[in-house]
């Protein structure tokens, strides 16, 4: 703490152990890679001088086994200047014969365990930090409704994890005359604020699943006279990104593929790609979807493209015979949105059988 400055760090849902993307052939290497950008964050930390670091729960992404903890732990023993605070969230409980009960934490961590809101103070940086950890999955009960902290000079801090249904309901307006000069969030993976400078979710600190959709990081806060301003930092090493792929009636499987790999190359091969194929396509062509996701980090690719049929055409071509009185079953301009996909997949699956 210089000049009357403190500064902190805000991380969340880091999911220590998580193997995100089941299957796919990068998973374990994505395993690994939240460990270093976990381990990363730390020497960001040491870097920038932070006087409290302020972790908001599911650090891990089950409970954790003590070797993990003590891995944890080492990391916070190279901060000796940084105070750290951390709760346990819904992934990461407090259970029965847990390895949190009991771990011997270095002098500067303090793990605020309680099933009942508690407070750390660290009179060196004027500071308290509120908070209370999961001792279940779930937790339905609005636990941080009418939580204020004690009044003095001190700066007043809250650590909390939830935010929907079944992981303690809260609201901006739960915190928004709290009392608390900075509410550190966790649970909800996409970083945003509840309320700028006051309550805000810093988000995974990598993206979990396909959902985890931007930039993933951690906040920086700097605390002037008891003013709060804060920062997004992004630093996850990818991101998961949602292609739409026009295609047209001239398009075969490669032609995707080229201007797949052209869309791929100019976004960055770092990144995850969920792949939809949008548009109308020749009604005699079925797209290879695995031959499209062969190559880069792409986890699925949809077709949702639709068959580009001339029906007067057709039903000059078919009429007496099954297809054309099936065309005629609906007409060949329906106006109703339902009827036309019925008409697209019925005409689909009568000329892939008449092949």
């Amino acid at each position: 703490m210089e000049n009357g400055v403190m500064k902190f760090m805000h991380l969340a849902d880091v999911h220590l152990g998580a193997s995100p993307d089941g299957r796919a052939a990068w998973s374990q290497g994505r395993q690994e890679e939240i460990w270093e950008t976990f381990r990363s964050s730390i020497e960001d930390c040491r870097r920038e001088g932070v006087d409290l670091l302020l972790i908001a729960g599911d650090l891990f992404h089950r409970p954790p086994r003590e070797e993990e903890l003590r891995e944890v732990n080492y990391l916070f023993s190279t901060l000796p200047g940084t105070r750290v605070a951390l709760i346990a969230g819904n992934h990461d409980h407090i259970g029965p014969g847990s390895a949190w009960e009991d771990f011997a934490w270095n002098r500067n961590v303090a793990f605020l365990s309680s099933a009942q809101c508690e407070c750390v103070r660290f009179p060196e940086i004027r500071t308290e930090v509120y908070g209370l950890s999961y001792h279940a999955s779930e937790i339905t009960e609005p636990l941080y409704d009418g939580l204020r902290p004690a009044r003095g000079q001190m700066l007043h801090i809250l650590l909390a994890h939830g935010g929907d249904a079944m992981h303690i309901p809260c609201s901006a307006s739960t915190f928004a005359r709290s009392g608390f000069h900075y509410v550190a969030l966790g649970h909800i993976h996409h970083p945003h604020a509840l309320i700028p400078d006051k309550a805000v979710y810093a988000g995974a600190l990598s993206p979990i699943d396909c959902a985890d959709e931007g930039p993933h990081g951690y906040v920086l806060g700097t605390v002037t006279h008891g003013r709060v301003q804060t920062q997004f930092v992004p630093k996850a090493k990818r991101e998961y990104v949602r292609i739409q792929l026009p295609v047209t009636p001239e398009d075969t499987t490669f032609s995707l593929r080229d201007r797949l790999e052209a869309m791929i190359d100019e976004k960055g091969w770092q990144h995850i790609y969920r792949v939809t194929l949008t548009g109308s396509r020749d009604p005699q062509t079925r797209f290879d979807t695995d031959r499209l996701a062969e190559f880069g980090m792409v986890l699925e690719v949809e077709d949702a493209s639709v068959p580009d049929f001339d029906l007067e055409e057709m039903l000059e071509q078919y009429r007496g015979g099954l297809i054309g009185r099936y065309i005629e079953s609906f007409g060949t301009d329906p106006s109703d949105p339902v009827e036309r996909r019925a008409l697209r997949l019925g005409l689909e699956a009568l000329l892939h059988a008449q092949n």
